[in-house]
């Protein structure tokens, strides 16, 4: 008889379609979303910050893949710009530390203020945002996890509330990670409220998507929101097949349910509009592809309306996101 431990290794990329619930049958995912009360009295300061948030929450998501080369950074910035087409004020941050290049798909110039500027305290966060569109703003990247881990405290406690402020501007925040299982990726992913989970139907890329999920599950002790994206299809059958075997894999072996979010088509069009350095939705608004990723954004941010609000992206605000990120990377005590 196989060893559960082999049969979760022999899982990708081959995975038995059969067993799996759809999308359309719903996943309770309620239980798996409850926060968690840091033990130490030092974290109290942020632990208030916390509780002092009102009205309506910023949501938080975290853009990962397994692997580069899977369009995970020109999905993030087409996903920002979809969210505002739907009347959401968004902010992206481009915490791929070792390779920032989401101004290169803006085609700007190298920003003179990012992120690092921010943390060393030498600029402002107002300094480092630059408003690309009307309720949209990047962050460039530009530091890592561990330069805000070797922050005093007072610095710490700074940062945190000059970044809570934006919650003031925006409605959500989407970070756009660096690939596969940097120290930065992990602790974006476990702080922010969703993962969306960007593979290819390729199998490298579908294994190394399954293996971030499985180190996500275990430091999140599997309560953790997960939206699957397959990128660079050739149809939705080819998609929904894959979907429906990541879910099965991710439901049998780690006990965490994936939502699939729907795809992408492989599309000449995107290559040209990299190539123009202008987002596909601006240079091509009405290509196949920019229309999958508009119909991607309504279901992780469905209108009040919708009947798909029950899977619904949750949102427990910045600052719960600043609090949480500041416990994976030691800030607050």
């Amino acid at each position: 008889m196989t060893s559960p431990w082999l049969r979760e290794k022999a899982i990708s990329p081959i995975f038995s379609p059969r067993g799996v619930k759809s999308v359309a049958e719903g996943l309770n995912i309620s239980s798996l979303l409850r926060g968690r009360t840091a033990s130490s009295d030092q974290a109290q300061p942020l632990r208030q910050i916390v509780g002092d948030e009102k009205g309506q929450p910023l949501r938080t998501f975290a853009v990962v893949s397994g692997k580069g080369g899977v369009g995970k950074t020109n999905l993030a910035v087409n996903l920002s710009l979809a969210f505002c087409e739907r009347g959401q004020r968004v902010v992206l941050l481009d915490a791929d530390l070792g390779l920032a290049n989401v101004d290169i798909l803006f085609g700007l110039l190298p920003p003179a203020v990012t992120l690092a500027h921010v943390i060393e305290g030498e600029r402002t966060l107002d300094e480092a945002l630059l408003k690309l569109h009307e309720g949209f703003w990047l962050i460039p990247g530009g530091a890592g996890v561990q330069e805000l881990a070797d922050l005093e405290e007072r610095r710490q406690g700074l940062l945190i509330e000059e970044f809570s402020r934006l919650d003031e501007r925006a409605d959500v925040l989407l970070i756009d990670t660096a690939a596969g299982l940097h120290a930065s990726v992990l602790a974006f992913a476990l702080a922010a409220d969703s993962v969306i989970l960007v593979t290819t139907p390729e199998p490298t890329a579908i294994r190394d998507a399954y293996g971030v999920l499985k180190v996500l599950a275990r430091r999140s002790n599997g309560r953790i929101d997960v939206r699957l994206i397959v990128n660079m299809v050739r149809d939705e059958a080819e998609a929904q097949e894959v979907g429906r075997r990541f879910q099965m894999a991710a439901a049998q072996f780690l006990n965490v349910p994936v939502i699939f979010a729907g795809h992408v088509s492989r599309d000449d069009r995107v290559h040209d509009a990299v190539a123009r350095q202008r987002p596909l939705l601006w240079a091509f608004p009405d290509s196949k592809a920019a229309r999958n990723v508009r119909l991607v954004a309504s279901r992780i941010l469905p209108a009040p309306s919708s009947e798909e609000e029950l899977v619904a992206a949750p949102s427990r605000g910045l600052k719960g996101f600043l609090f949480r990120l500041s416990r994976r990377v030691g800030l607050g005590g």
